[in-house]
C-alpha cells in the first residue's frame, strides 16, 4: 500500500473516532456513549415474591432442586444437610425455572442410544387445614426441544413473529408473559386440599437440553413451593416422593466456593425467593441538549457510571445461591422515556466491551416499543461489545413523545445492557468507524498470512485534533461533531512521524484518540482499490453531513 493511502486511511479513522473517543476507566466501555454520560433511571421493584430455581444449573439427576418448606436437604457432593429457604406465599406469586439435563450416566446423553428424560416439576405444598385455591394469570414452560434456538438465522434486530418458538426456551416463555399470555399447556387454576401437594406445572426434559419455565398466579391462602427432578417418570406421586426422600439433586457445583460467593467474587445461580418481578422507570429527556444513554438490567460491575444498579434482592436463599437476583430472569422492565427535540432518532441497545475475552452471546430475546406510531415487537440477537438499533423515533417539535420499551428478560442473556436514544448521525458515525476498523483488521491479518514482513517500522500519524502543528503544503481536514453539525472544526492533517504503533481501545484522556494503525507496505491491488473506495465513500459522506 501507497504511504499516502496509508495516511488516507489513518485520517479517515480519526475522523470517525474522533467523537467517540473518550473512555473512563470506571464505567463499562460501550463504544456508543464514549464521551457521552448516561443517565440513571432511579426506577422501583414491585413486591411479589419469586421462587428462582437455577442453582443448579446443569442437573446431573433426581432430587430436589429447591423447596421453600421449613427443613433441609441432603446435597449429593458432601453428604451435609442444607437447610431449605423458606418462605411462605400468600396472594400474588411468581415462579422461575431455567435449567439443563446432563445426567451423570454417560449411556443417557444419547447417540446411538436413546436419551434419557428428566422431568423437572413445580409442586405447591399446602400446610394449613383449609384447602387453597392457585389461579395463573401468565406464564410458559417451554423446552429447547419445543422451542429450539436457531442463532445462524436470528442474530440481529429482527420483527416478532406471532409464534416465535425458534428463539429459545428462555425467549420463547418470556414472549408470552410479555404479551401477557397463560400458555394453553398449562391450567388456570388448581386448588391444593389440606396438608397435600399438588404437581402444578412440569416440563420432560431430554438429555443435553435446556428448559424454562414462568408462572405468574395468586393465591387465596398461604402455601409453599418447591422444585424436583425425577428421571424417566412424570407421575404425581413419583415427584412427591422425590420431595419427601429429603436429598438435593447432584450438580451443586459452587458449595466449596461459598467464601467466594459471599465476598462477591461469584456470582453463582440463583435459588431462593426475591422480591419483585417488575421494574418500572420513567425519565424525561430534551435530546436538543444531548443523546439519551440510560441503564437497562444494569449491574454492580456494569451500571455505565451512574451507579444505577437494577438487582433486586433475595428475601431467602439457598446457602450455594447468588446473594441476590443478579440475573433478574423473568423480571419484566418497562421504561418510559418522555423525548422533546425534533427530528429522527435511532433506538439503540448495546452491552459492554468484553475485555480480555471472545465476544459471546449476551442477549438474545424479544422486546416491545410503544410510541404514538403504535407497537411493535422485534427480536434481539447481539453479541457483547455491540450497539444494535431496535427502531427509529420520529421526535415532533414543541409537544412530548412517548416511547416505552418493554422486556421480560429471558434467561439466554447476560445482564448489564444499556438502552440510547441518540441522533440517526451518531448511530451512522460509529458504524463507519467500526466498518473502517475491521477493514484495518482484515488487512493486517492477510498480510500476516502472507508472512510480509516490512523492511523498517511503518510511519505512523498521531491524530491528535489540539496540539497538531500546521503544514502548509497540505490540505486540512474537516471534522463535525455529531452534537453540533452546523459548526464544523478546521483541524490540519499532522506531519507523520516513525514510531510502530498497533489499534488500540480508546485513550482515557479527554481529547485524545487512540492511535491507529499503519498497514503493511506491500497489499495487493485488489485491496489497496477497496481502501481507496473506502475512504472516498467516507470523504463523500463527511462533505453530505457538512452540506458541502
Amino acid at each position: 500500500m501507497s504511504h499516502r493511502l496509508s495516511k488516507l486511511v489513518l485520517i479517515s479513522v480519526a475522523i470517525a473516532t474522533y467523537d467517540f473517543g473518550v473512555v473512563e476507566k470506571a464505567h463499562a466501555y460501550v463504544p456508543l456513549m464514549a464521551g457521552q454520560r448516561a443517565r440513571a433511571l432511579n426506577g422501583t421493584f414491585n413486591n411479589v415474591p419469586v421462587l428462582h430455581s437455577n442453582q443448579p444449573e446443569i442437573v446431573k439427576g433426581p432430587g430436589i432442586l429447591v423447596n421453600t418448606a421449613p427443613g433441609s436437604a441432603i446435597a449429593a457432593e458432601n453428604n451435609q444437610p442444607l437447610r431449605n429457604p423458606e418462605f411462605t406465599f400468600n396472594g400474588e406469586f411468581g415462579l422461575h425455572m431455567h435449567h439443563k439435563y446432563y445426567p451423570q450416566d454417560s449411556s443417557k446423553l444419547g447417540g446411538r442410544r436413546a436419551r434419557g428424560l428428566l422431568t423437572v416439576a413445580a409442586i405447591a405444598i399446602n400446610p394449613g387445614s383449609k384447602p387453597v385455591t392457585l389461579k395463573f394469570k401468565r406464564g410458559s414452560v417451554k423446552n429447547s426441544f419445543e422451542a429450539p434456538y436457531h442463532p445462524n438465522r436470528l442474530m440481529g434486530v429482527k420483527p416478532l413473529g406471532r409464534r416465535p418458538w425458534n428463539t429459545g426456551p428462555g425467549d420463547a416463555t418470556a414472549v408470552q408473559m410479555l404479551r401477557g399470555e397463560l400458555d394453553r399447556k398449562l391450567p388456570q387454576q388448581i386448588t391444593i386440599p389440606p396438608r397435600s401437594r399438588k404437581v402444578i406445572v412440569s416440563s420432560v426434559l431430554p438429555a443435553r437440553g435446556i428448559m424454562n419455565g414462568l408462572l405468574r398466579g395468586r393465591s387465596d391462602g398461604q402455601f409453599q413451593l418447591a422444585v424436583v427432578a425425577a428421571e424417566e417418570t412424570n407421575q404425581e406421586q413419583k415427584l412427591i416422593a422425590v420431595l419427601d426422600s429429603k436429598k438435593l439433586a447432584p450438580g451443586r457445583i459452587y458449595l466449596n466456593r461459598l467464601n467466594e460467593i459471599r465476598t462477591g467474587k461469584v456470582f453463582s445461580r440463583v435459588a431462593g425467593v426475591a422480591l419483585g418481578d417488575e421494574y418500572k422507570a420513567s425519565i424525561n429527556h430534551d435530546l436538543t441538549q444531548s443523546a439519551l444513554h440510560i441503564p437497562l438490567t444494569s449491574t454492580r460491575r456494569h451500571h455505565f457510571g451512574t451507579k444505577d444498579v437494577q438487582v433486586n434482592q433475595l428475601s431467602t436463599r439457598m446457602i450455594d445461591s447468588a446473594l441476590n437476583n443478579v440475573g433478574t430472569y423473568g423480571v419484566r422492565f418497562d421504561v418510559e422515556l418522555n423525548l422533546s427535540g425534533i427530528g429522527s432518532h435511532e433506538l439503540v441497545l448495546s452491552h459492554p466491551v468484553a475485555s480480555g475475552r471472545k465476544p459471546f452471546t449476551a442477549f438474545r430475546g424479544s422486546i416491545g416499543i410503544k410510541s404514538a406510531e403504535g407497537y411493535r415487537e422485534v427480536h434481539v440477537g447481539m453479541k457483547s461489545g455491540q450497539s444494535l438499533p431496535i427502531g427509529q423515533i420520529n421526535v415532533q417539535a414543541n409537544v412530548v413523545n412517548p416511547v416505552t420499551v418493554s422486556v421480560v428478560y429471558p434467561a439466554d442473556a447476560t445482564p448489564g445492557h444499556l438502552l440510547s436514544v441518540v441522533p440517526v448521525t451518531q448511530l451512522a458515525l460509529l458504524r463507519r468507524r467500526e466498518e473502517l476498523l475491521e477493514a484495518a483488521r482484515k488487512a493486517e491479518a492477510a498480510a500476516k498470512k502472507r508472512k510480509v514482513v516490512p523492511p523498517t517500522p511503518p510511519p505512523a500519524i498521531n491524530a491528535q485534533p489540539d496540539p497538531l502543528q500546521a503544514n502548509d503544503n497540505e490540505p486540512k481536514t474537516i471534522i463535525t461533531s455529531p452534537q453540533h453539525e452546523a459548526t464544523p472544526r478546521t483541524y490540519p492533517k499532522p506531519a507523520p512521524r516513525i514510531q510502530p504503533t498497533t489499534i488500540a481501545a480508546p485513550s482515557t484522556g479527554a481529547n485524545q484518540l487512540p492511535p491507529a494503525m499503519i498497514m503493511p507496505q506491500r497489499v495487493n491491488d485488489s485491496l489497496e482499490q477497496r481502501y481507496r473506495d473506502a475512504i472516498k465513500a467516507q470523504q463523500d459522506w463527511l462533505r453530505r453531513l457538512q452540506g458541502r
